[in-house]
């Protein structure tokens, strides 16, 4: 063990557990590392400063939810066990802990309260999809075309958008514009300068598809002449661009529509929501707001993400941890960060509960080796006993 750089520790086992806390395989038994038949963990003498325990957290955990914490409304045994291992006895969480999901037709309190079951947390330690758009505060006196489905202007006055109009009513409002569904046309006109938010998929793809082009093709301005010159096209900013599970196809639409016609690509202001960097980077901004607020003096120096996606959750984890240890080598620092120092490290942990599959491939279309997680556990309970003794951490 001494030669090879790495310090075998039995981990603990859970009565039912089936799991093999191993990293990147277990490769000791032979054996895949969710099988489940050793129960021990390879933990790296670097991870490893002292033997001595810590009280104080320098990690904190990226949650995923659909797949990890529930399945559907119902929550995950694992879950439970892990979030009574999270809190004190005043129920306060040991440790900074932000829940992001690519989910973002709903109100983050919505989804706070979907959790309630297991554990009561604030809409502060909710990330959506939508998250980031906080940050573009220069958007937000702007009139904004919003596309998805929900509460539209609900969440878009949340984020911080004083002038939201949704499709149905520039459709309402430019009744030419929508030429497929000729029973649909009043007759009130107006004219209004545009910036476009994707929040997701929209229910009729045609209206939105034929709106969304115009007002990129006219500069903001729908209804006027189409120009050559409109280019490059009035700012665009997307959420959850998975193929799988996002509005990832419906963007691959409104890209090739606008190529097509233009024969120039679609530039994007902004890509957020998992595996996009912006995402990770509020992420951490949030993490190191909640240790603020605990008046927690020991830097966060290592970010968790544990989730159930190779492509979104995996992916996105492991490319961000790439950009901080670029930065790190660089001695530069994020654009969003608090007043302590930036992490070091983002961990990918991947889970056995949602819909990762061993023996499904892999859309290997972008970096084959950020799909490779650095940890393997059964569940989040399993992720949670991972990372407390990957950092030492018993806290009191």
């Amino acid at each position: 063990a001494q030669e090879t750089g790495w310090l075998w520790v039995c981990a603990p086992r859970r009565s039912g557990s089936t799991g093999c806390l191993t990293s990147r395989g277990c490769s000791c038994c032979k054996l895949h590392p969710i099988c489940g038949s050793t129960g021990i963990s390879n933990v790296s003498f670097d991870s490893i400063h002292s033997l001595q325990l810590s009280v104080l957290p320098s990690f904190g955990f990226l949650f995923d939810i659909d797949g990890v914490l529930v399945r559907g409304k119902t929550p995950i045994p694992a879950a439970k066990r892990a979030f009574q291992k999270l809190v004190n006895s005043q129920g306060q969480f040991l440790v900074p802990v932000v829940f992001v999901t690519n989910a973002g037709n709903c109100l983050r309190q919505k989804k706070a309260d979907q959790l309630s079951h297991l554990l009561g947390i604030s809409q502060d330690q909710v990330m959506m999809s939508h998250s980031p758009l906080r940050m573009f505060k220069r958007y937000h006196e702007k009139c904004v075309l919003v596309s998805g489905q929900g509460p539209l202007l609900d969440i878009a006055q949340d984020l911080g958008f004083c002038q939201p109009i949704t499709i149905d009513t520039l459709r309402e409002k430019r009744p030419l514009l929508d030429a497929v569904d000729h029973d649909r046309r009043p007759s009130i006109l107006v004219s209004a300068h545009f910036s476009v938010v994707l929040f997701g998929e929209p229910v009729r793809w045609e209206t939105s598809l034929q709106l969304i082009i115009d007002v990129l093709l006219t500069s903001g301005y729908p209804g006027n002449p189409y120009g050559q010159e409109n280019y490059p096209h009035i700012p665009v900013l997307a959420c959850n661009m998975d193929l799988m599970f996002g509005h990832g196809t419906f963007m691959v639409c409104l890209e090739n529509i606008y190529k097509k016609i233009t024969g120039k690509e679609l530039k994007y202001e902004a890509l957020m929501g998992k595996p996009s960097r912006l995402t990770y980077q509020y992420a951490e901004h949030l993490i190191r707001a909640q240790a603020l607020q605990r008046s927690w003096e020991q830097p966060i120096l290592t970010l968790y993400a544990v989730g159930d996606n190779l492509m979104t959750d995996v992916y996105g984890a492991n490319l961000y941890n790439r950009y901080l240890e670029k930065n790190s080598r660089q001695g530069s620092k994020p654009r969003i960060q608090a007043k302590v120092s930036a992490a070091a490290h983002c961990k990918s942990v991947l889970v056995c509960t949602g819909v990762y599959n061993p023996h499904n491939e892999v859309d290997f279309r972008f970096d084959p080796g950020l799909v490779e997680p650095d940890h393997i556990v059964p569940d989040v309970d399993a992720a949670v006993d991972l990372v407390f003794q990957l950092e030492n951490f018993a806290p009191n």
